[in-house]
């Protein structure tokens, strides 16, 4: 009887010294587990009260439980297939992955148009009204996904915790971002934030336009992080580094905002996809960087990973990084780091 009780014992404190090492385990925002990622689905909903199609490609992970939800916004003249790496890795740790696709100012831009003509074709889309449509698209995919989480016969019913939600977008993307995370629009009263919307990532950041950026981010409420690069120059307009940096110092002391500028990083650095002969090639060191911050940014703000904040805030975040790229990051603690 001792010997069975010995045994147990053993057995017992075995477990508890695995489950205590597991717990130990330092924190890695590039780690997934083995088939945690699923086939993207590829849906188009309907918005009625604007007549407009919005095309969907949604990651679900491989958790039974309700996920938060990032949503994605492709640049100009992209598509929801666009940038595919964040979604793939961002579901692998446990995220609905939401990529939108824009009518006006996506891939049919340029299809359509003369081999010649393309380029102008993209700066022609770069109007007013797209632009409002980008953020009305926002506001209206994430009605929808309440409607699918509410409704029993939806392949996404329970599946989406849509009281943690995040934004993401590249270029022209990151400008819809903006516009619904708390930038201003055009310094006049009306806003598109949508306040369901708790952290933004923006790739390749913008100020639109020569005015003070304290006006147009000032009012901010939500944690920002920026990604950019030393070469990061617009193939569009005559967008620079420089002005890409202003978003950051626009930004009020009372939101976390962070910023990495990856060196020399140009716009297509934040990109997936083919690449073309004879033009850069994609260091692959930029995507790991990009997912580590990334993933920690989530990990940190839509689920209060206590973990994730001390890994972006601290050194392994520093050593996850070229020692040339530039980070900073200033909390409303008052805690900054460059």
């Amino acid at each position: 009887m001792k010997l069975l009780s010995l045994c147990l014992f053993l057995t017992a404190s075995l477990l508890l010294l695995d489950h205590n090492s597991a717990l130990a385990e330092p924190y890695n925002p590039l780690k997934t587990i083995e088939n945690s990622s699923s086939k993207p689905i590829d849906i188009t909903m309907r918005d009625k009260n604007r007549d407009r199609d919005i095309p969907l490609r949604i990651y679900l992970p491989a958790q039974k439980q309700a996920a938060p939800v990032v949503l994605f916004s492709h640049g100009l003249g992209g598509s929801r297939t666009g940038c595919q790496y964040l979604g793939e890795h961002w579901s692998a740790r446990g995220y609905v992955v939401v990529y939108m696709q824009h009518a006006g100012s996506d891939e049919a831009v340029w299809k359509q148009a003369p081999l010649l003509e393309r380029l102008k074709a993209m700066k022609a889309a770069t109007t007013v009204q797209n632009t409002v449509d980008r953020y009305q698209d926002v506001s209206a995919v994430l009605d929808q996904l309440a409607l699918w989480n509410n409704d029993s016969t939806s392949q996404f019913h329970k599946k989406l915790d849509l009281q943690h939600i995040g934004m993401s977008g590249h270029s022209y993307g990151a400008v819809t971002t903006q516009g619904v995370s708390g930038q201003a629009w055009r310094l006049v009263g009306q806003r598109f934030t949508d306040p369901r919307i708790e952290a933004a990532i923006m790739f390749s950041p913008s100020t639109q336009g020569r005015t003070d950026p304290a006006l147009s981010f000032g009012e901010v409420k939500i944690p920002w992080l920026l990604l950019t690069g030393t070469k990061d120059t617009s193939p569009i307009n005559d967008t620079t580094v420089e002005d890409r940096r202003k978003v950051f110092q626009g930004l009020p002391d009372s939101i976390d905002r962070y910023e990495l500028v990856l060196i020399d990083a140009p716009h297509s650095a934040f990109a997936d996809g083919n690449e073309r002969p004879g033009r850069f090639r994609r260091n692959p060191k930029y995507h790991e960087e990009i997912l580590a911050v990334t993933t920690a940014f989530w990990d940190t703000y839509l689920r209060r990973n206590e973990n994730a904040r001390v890994w972006l805030q601290g050194k392994p975040c520093q050593q996850q990084l070229d020692p040339q790229d530039e980070w900073q990051f200033q909390t409303r603690s008052g805690k900054k780091a460059e």
